[in-house]
């Protein structure tokens, strides 16, 4: 099974190499992760303490900001190294300045596992959420180095939990601790034996939204745009998304606009929103102090890194990503404003968006129809927005901690000293 493991990983960095020649998204995986050694030996500073955090993209250096954020304050000796899958995600964290040191995670092979963590040296890993690479595991363990599952999630299905998932199951087995983000999780790993060192922590991205929404910056031409009208926020949008909006716009009333914030902001992806739209909508980087474009309808968001700040604008949210494979992006940036959300049908592996519709504060529509009915509902019902909009504030309110109880099982286990 390990042979396949390996075998299949070669042939997706073939895949990703041959992709280089005519994707930037691919070209930037292969020469990022160029020479990586000699770039990461270079870039360390020796005699220090280091915790290494890796995540696999942008949505996971969320949850793990809180968390860095707290071991920076209470353990300032270690110097903090994050890597990443994907280059979406490292760019971000580049720009963002938190980590001490941020790299591109090479390629799982034996041989890189070894150099790697050789290099790194650090005293205590942390995995966030999804990511799980054998032979990394492998050395962490073997080296003995307390290695953590931050804000896991485990559901029925997944290949830990199939008669063929040995190797695995053998990843699970290198960790020293789990925080997982409800009870479903936990009782998935006792079925293969897991439980004597997992506790339910919740998920850090609660502290991350939290925290952004009690220290928002205002967007002054975002204020102009809006006047004295309501605002649906659409943010991390796909064509897919995009397109059932379009549909939707004869529900919203005069006094009701769109603000669009794609996930890929590259002049083709907006170009494509701009033509959809047409003369209703401006792009944010046309906008200026003199309230040109005020008089539009919507708001196309043309720039990454706004979107957290701009929910605070809103009365109502669409979150992207639902009408396509990979499923919906973060549903707790609008909620912790007490936005109810509407998004596509692809969701139901996300823990806290199935519990958000449980509870009715969060809607899942299949098509324009759908989505149409919702919003006229939750628009023209103004008392039931409200309800669900204290509801909802009091809710994240209480999933606020996990950053906490992971910090104090740290302390407690004397994993960092």
């Amino acid at each position: 099974m390990l042979f396949l493991y390996d075998l299949f990983l070669s042939l997706y960095a073939f895949a990703v190499r041959v992709s280089a020649l005519f994707n930037p998204k691919a070209e930037k995986w292969v020469t990022g992760r160029a020479d990586w050694e000699q770039k990461i030996k270079e870039a360390l500073r020796p005699g220090e303490k280091r915790i290494w955090i890796h995540c696999s993209s942008v949505g996971e250096f969320e949850q793990a900001k809180p968390l860095i954020e707290a071991l920076k304050q209470q353990y300032p000796v270690y110097k903090i190294v994050v890597t990443f899958f994907s280059p979406s995600g490292y760019e971000a964290c580049k720009k963002n300045g938190l980590p001490d040191y941020v790299f591109y995670l090479p390629h799982d092979s034996k041989c890189n596992a070894e150099k790697f963590i050789s290099i790194v040296n650090p005293i205590m890993a942390a995995f966030v959420k999804y990511e799980f690479w054998y032979h990394y595991l492998i050395q962490l363990k073997q080296q003995s180095i307390p290695t953590l599952l931050v804000s896991g999630a485990f559901r029925e299905g997944q290949v830990f939990f199939r008669w063929y998932g040995g190797i695995f199951r053998k990843m699970l087995d290198s960790f020293t601790f789990f925080f997982l983000q409800d009870e479903v999780s936990v009782k998935m790993l006792q079925t293969i034996g897991i439980s004597s060192n997992v506790v339910v922590s919740g998920d850090t991205r609660y502290d991350r939204v939290a925290a952004i929404a009690a220290n928002i910056a205002a967007i002054p031409l975002v204020d102009q745009f809006k006047g004295d009208n309501h605002i649906l926020i659409a943010g991390s949008t796909w064509p897919g998304d995009v397109d059932v909006l379009k549909e939707c716009m004869d529900v919203l009333p005069a006094n009701w606009k769109l603000i669009i914030a794609p996930h890929e902001v590259d002049e083709p992806h907006i170009k494509k929103v701009q033509l959809l739209f047409g003369d209703e909508a401006i792009l944010f980087s046309t906008l200026d102090a003199e309230a040109t474009g005020t008089d539009k309808r919507i708001l196309i968001i043309n720039n990454i890194g706004m979107l957290s700040r701009l929910f605070a604008y809103g009365n109502l949210a669409f979150i992207g990503g639902g009408f396509q494979k990979g499923g919906i992006h973060n549903v707790l940036e609008p909620a912790v404003f007490g936005l109810p959300v509407i998004f596509g049908p692809v969701y139901t592996k996300f823990v806290e968006a199935k519990e958000l519709v449980s509870l009715k504060y969060m809607f899942p529509v299949d098509d324009a129809m759908e989505c149409k009915a919702v919003l006229k509902k939750l628009i023209t019902q103004e008392d039931y927005r409200k309800g669900i909009s204290e509801s909802l504030q009091g809710f994240m309110q209480a999933h606020v901690g996990a950053t906490g109880v992971i910090m104090s099982e740290v302390e407690n286990e004397g994993w960092l000293k």
